[in-house]
Order: structure tokens, then C-alpha cells, then sequence
């Protein structure tokens, strides 16, 4: 069986969610990232030198790391789930531009707003290109249900964990009704619902 190793709330949501919306068999360990203690005790530097979750151990005792690799990895080893494009086409590589888009230009852009040392004038070049990037999704999601489409894929997943960040910036998200409607969406999906349950997330 695989484990995922992760932190509730955190960007290994995203492959949490994967592994749900899939119907995996999986087993999670929490990670401490400031102890870098996992809650059996491991050291976790151990486990990933990068020092950071997602971490899925594979069934095979192997790790692999980064959010954006791992939930492709899932949805292809599970293509009746219908989370991703098949490879080697055009919505494929579409996929992939989200999935970088997200991690380049939202993920990174909100990870300085939570530390206390980032000085005001970086804290308002970061938020500025947040406030960006929602307009971006938010004007993709006017004419569609998900990112893809009508469907709901692996870039959604991704996408709803970063923007539920905004409550931890104290980002209003009223100025973005369709993202306000495309997280409530994505929140009553119950495979999702069960992710956020097994993280403590939702009672």
C-alpha cells in the first residue's frame, strides 16, 4: 500500500485529494515541518532531503516528491478516475501548463506571505501577484466548471489547495465570486470532503 506523507492544509492536499477522488488504497503519516518529525517518529529529512511534503512511498519502498509529479503519477496508474488527459496529447500538455502555472506563479507567490520575517515591500510585490494570478483562474472559470472543462482533473485538486490559502494571508476572496463559487464546488465533492475529514480539516 502506498503513504502518503503530509502536513494538513499544506500543498500535499493536492495529491490527498488525488488519491481519494482515485479510490486508492493509501496510508498517511503526518509530518511536524518544523520539528521535520514524522508521528511515528521518523526523521523525515531522512525521508526526503528537500525537507518538505508530498512524499508518496511507493508500494515498492520507493519515494517520489514534488506535488505536480506525483498527482500525474496517481492519475495514470488509475485512468478510469478521469483525472488527467491521456499522454502525448494536446489537452495533456495543456494540463501540464496549468499545473506549472500554479506552482510557479501561485504556489510560490503565496509561500513568503507566511513567514513574519518577509519585509512589507516584498509581502506587497507577492500579493500583488496573487491578487494576478486569481484574476487569471478566476477568468478561465467564468466559462468553465473546472479548469480543463467539465471535468474535474488533477489541476483542480491543486488549484482549490492553493486558493483555500487565501484564508491564511487574510485575502479577502469576495472580490473573486467565481472563485468563491469554484471552491464551494470543489468542497462539496465528497471524495474531497473525505480528504479534508482524514487531514482534520472538516468535522
Amino acid at each position: 500500500m502506498m503513504k502518503l506523507y503530509y502536513t494538513p492544509g499544506v500543498c500535499s492536499l493536492s495529491p490527498h485529494i488525488v488519491l481519494s477522488e482515485a479510490d486508492f488504497d493509501y496510508e498517511l503519516e503526518k509530518v511536524d515541518l518544523k520539528t521535520k518529525i514524522t508521528e511515528t517518529g521518523k526523521d523525515f529529512n531522512e525521508i526526503n532531503k528537500k525537507s518538505g511534503v508530498p512524499v508518496l512511498q511507493l508500494e515498492n519502498g520507493e519515494y517520489l516528491t514534488e506535488g505536480v509529479a506525483i498527482v500525474q503519477f496517481l492519475a495514470d496508474q488509475k485512468p478510469e478516475a478521469q483525472l488527467v488527459p491521456e499522454n502525448g496529447t494536446l489537452e495533456r500538455a495543456k494540463l501540464q501548463e496549468w499545473l506549472n502555472y500554479i506552482s510557479s506563479e501561485m504556489h510560490k507567490s503565496h509561500f513568503p506571505l507566511f513567514h513574519s520575517e518577509c519585509g512589507e515591500d516584498a509581502k506587497r510585490i507577492y500579493l500583488s501577484k496573487i491578487k494576478k494570478s486569481y484574476d487569471f483562474a478566476s477568468d478561465t472559470l467564468k466559462e468553465n466548471e473546472f479548469i480543463m472543462g467539465d471535468k474535474f482533473s488533477v489541476a483542480d485538486a491543486y488549484l482549490y489547495t492553493i486558493i483555500n490559502w487565501h484564508n491564511f494571508i487574510d485575502l479577502d476572496l469576495s472580490p473573486w465570486p467565481v472563485l468563491v463559487d469554484y471552491q464551494e464546488r470543489v468542497s462539496m465533492r465528497p471524495k474531497v470532503q473525505r480528504a479534508l475529514k482524514k487531514e482534520g480539516l472538516l468535522n
